[in-house]
């Protein structure tokens, strides 16, 4: 699932949008001073000498004068001393606010436009180890369990066991086989193991002696924004309820370890999983109902634009390299959601983008770190960014103005990829649907007639078989003569 700019988890995340960005003041000579570049102008100030700021009373008058023409002379007097005091003091307060101005932007253009490291932080240690990690996996040929095994165990400070989250993998998968074994399924065909990894997250089934019950969807805090670990394939094992974003991973790990063909694909605020049938068609599977759904399913979610089509950053299968992209972004968001955002984030952003520069979600993160940077450059500026006027004076900053351009032009491609914000009640509803018994149905005769085809080729497979095996038994055999014996 995704939700706003300010991004979850994959999925789960949207755009808050920064806001549109002010128009700047074109810096200019004025009264105070040129800061348009570097080279500021000196104030000067043309009064050297001390003023006297009490009004001194005309000889001329004395206190036993009560004429009307001598007290109006006084009060004129007065008038125009105390004018004098007060234009001397608001330019002294011109010339004062000039040079804390003039102090302000030089301060400010030298700051640096760069979010502070968290690498004191306690636990960050752990994400930059998975970093390496990750950066050090072959893009093309790579364990998806290992991969995914290093961006939880980040989370737990590197605390949790390979082996023992890998040799769990392998029990289940080697049990499905088994299963398949037991129902005289063919364990070769990547569609009676897709059929079987199925049926085992969507149904009670007996497996290895117990009774393994069916996965659930985790509605409470599905974003994991209170609790992040709800995004994760090990909380999936342990609860026995996920989401779409820990569903779809474990589906594709099990996939991986019975050694089948199967796709994470992306809607808006979702993924899911994608086989192809013996048919040639591809299906959709929904983890989080247990049911097949259509694309139609997917489009009538209205969130999903024709330019999203075009680009590719839905209903398409994700490769190799662009599902490690989508490790990245994950490791990104566990970072954040522990941390907050620094550098760091931003350099597993750009290794995510490199691997998938399409990727909704690795460009939405991007826009989420150009915009926390904004963000920590105007609290050292000092500038208030809820304040309109406040904001005019980021002009006179060039390195920041440029990010705000940055930022624009982050939003812009994002819109551009075709990406329109599916708010949390519409995804739920839409996803709610499946639950209909018309959806119900729906999905079954579709299992059904997937299963009928499946079963059909394989007694198909086991005739050819047969009739290969009766040739060879009715072959003649042949019996070599040794020359030497005769």
């Amino acid at each position: 699932m995704m939700k706003k700019l300010h991004v979850f988890p994959l999925l789960c995340l949207s755009i808050v949008s920064f806001g549109q960005i002010p128009n700047f003041p074109t810096p200019q000579a004025s009264s105070l001073g040129n800061y348009s570049n570097n080279n500021f102008g000196s104030p000067t100030n043309s009064r050297t000498s001390k003023r006297n700021y009490e009004p001194s009373l005309p000889s001329s008058y004395q206190k036993s004068s009560n004429t009307v023409q001598q007290h109006k002379a006084y009060e004129s007097q007065a008038r125009s001393q105390n004018d004098a005091i007060m234009r001397g003091i608001e330019q002294d307060m011109v010339e004062v606010q000039q040079m804390q101005f003039h102090k302000w932007v030089e301060g400010g253009r030298s700051i640096s436009y760069k979010m502070p490291s968290l690498s004191g932080k306690a636990g960050t240690q752990a994400y930059y180890d998975a970093f390496s990690k990750l950066s050090g996996m072959d893009t093309e040929n790579y364990s998806l369990a290992e991969a995914n095994f290093t961006v939880e165990n980040a989370f737990y400070d590197n605390k949790q066991n390979l082996q023992q989250f890998k040799s769990g993998i392998q029990r289940t998968a080697k049990q499905l086989l088994q299963k398949m074994k037991e129902q005289k399924q063919d364990t070769e065909s990547h569609v009676s193991k897709n059929l079987m990894i199925f049926e085992y997250f969507s149904k009670d089934m007996k497996l290895g002696g117990t009774t393994h019950k069916a996965f659930e969807y985790d509605f409470k805090d599905y974003l994991g924004e209170k609790d992040y670990s709800k995004m994760f394939v090990s909380k999936l094992l342990k609860t026995g309820s996920g989401q779409c974003h820990s569903m779809p991973l474990y589906y594709l790990i099990l996939a991986e370890a019975m050694g089948t063909e199967a796709y994470l694909s992306l809607a808006p605020n979702h993924s899911y999983i994608r086989f192809v049938d013996d048919e040639g068609e591809m299906r959709n599977i929904e983890l989080t109902n247990g049911v097949f759904s259509t694309n139609t399913f997917l489009l009538e979610s209205g969130y999903i634009k024709s330019e999203a089509l075009q680009n590719k950053i839905y209903m398409e299968n994700l490769t190799k390299k662009e599902l490690l992209a989508m490790a990245y972004f994950d490791l990104a968001r566990g970072y954040v959601h522990k941390f907050g955002y620094d550098e760091f984030v931003g350099k597993v952003i750009e290794k995510a983008l490199e691997l998938y520069p399409n990727g909704i979600a690795q460009n939405m993160e991007k826009a989420n770190v150009d915009r926390a940077r904004i963000l920590s450059v105007l609290k050292q500026l000092g500038i208030n960014p809820d304040d309109k006027r406040d904001m005019q004076n980021v002009g006179y900053f060039p390195k920041a103005v440029e990010q705000f351009k940055q930022l624009q032009e982050q939003f812009k491609h994002i819109d551009n990829l075709g990406y329109a914000e599916m708010p949390a009640s519409e995804y739920e509803a839409w996803l709610g649907s499946l639950k209909t018994e018309k959806g119900k149905q729906e999905s079954e005769a579709l299992a059904q007639r997937i299963r009928l085809y499946q079963l059909q080729k394989q007694k198909e497979k086991q005739e050819q078989e047969a009739i290969k095996k009766k040739k060879q038994e009715q072959k003649p055999k042949y019996f070599p003569i040794d020359p030497n014996k005769l």
